[in-house]
């Protein structure tokens, strides 16, 4: 297999965290953003303690400057990035006629800007070497919609229009680009949520249960193989059943 330098956003979250163990796992090398460095030297020593060796770049992808400055350490690094893994995300919930323009903005910056601020300074060079994978993790409430996330529900939901399209002006180039939705993952966010409500979320997913972060994953790291290169504009829903749209 061709060792690769990916770039997973959000790295230190959940999902971020089995991403990042899965791609080491392919043999590739590794980097992922941070913006609090105590919490991030922890989960770097932890994870080397496991045996993974990631590399950790100070970077808010909310931020343009910010982003084009991590992407570039980086690559001074680890060399030109040929995997990219927009991952992360935050939430802001509210019912929309309570929710003020923080809200909205945080969380359409965060989720969707982000997704310009990463990949722009990233997807000239994958051009030039006719060669790149790019993901976008999504959401199944950017597929189906969720109560009190208006703001979550329509940056989630842009992230596959902006999957498309990129797909459609880059698949000449050897880059394909796809989007992964998950469904109710056991990440520690989730498990903050009050056990009364989680249950009532379980008893909504047919396969009666939430997802696993490895389970994400691995769907990433099939979709980023050298063999997955006839797959772009895809969207993988990974949400037990929980919505099963075409």
């Amino acid at each position: 297999m061709t060792q690769r330098t990916a770039l997973v956003t959000g790295g230190t979250g959940g999902i971020g965290t089995a991403l990042v163990r899965h791609l080491i796992d392919q043999g590739h090398r590794v980097a992922s953003n941070y913006r609090d460095r105590d919490k991030a030297q922890a989960w770097g020593q932890r994870m080397r303690e496991l045996g993974y060796e990631v590399t950790l770049v100070h970077g808010d992808v909310s931020d343009n400057a910010s982003s084009q400055a991590m992407v570039e350490e980086v690559e001074a690094a680890l060399g030109p990035i040929d995997i990219l893994v927009n991952n992360a995300g935050i939430t802001r919930d509210s019912t929309f006629h309570k929710m003020d323009y923080q809200q909205w903005s945080e969380v359409v910056q965060t989720n969707l800007n982000a997704c310009f601020n990463v990949t722009r300074p990233i997807i000239e060079g994958m051009r030039a070497r006719r060669w790149g994978r790019i993901v976008q993790i999504s959401s199944v409430n950017g597929q189906k919609g969720q109560y009190g996330q208006a703001n979550y529900a329509a940056a989630k939901a842009g992230i596959h229009g902006f999957t498309i399209s990129l797909a459609l002006e880059n698949a000449r180039y050897g880059i394909t680009v796809n989007t992964v939705s998950p469904g109710y993952i056991a990440t520690d966010m989730v498990k903050a949520v009050p056990l009364e409500v989680r249950e009532k979320i379980v008893a909504q997913i047919p396969m009666g249960r939430m997802g696993h972060p490895d389970e994400v994953a691995r769907a990433v790291t099939f979709l980023t193989a050298q063999e997955s290169e006839w797959i772009t504009g895809a969207n993988l829903a990974i949400n037990g059943g929980h919505y099963m749209g075409w």
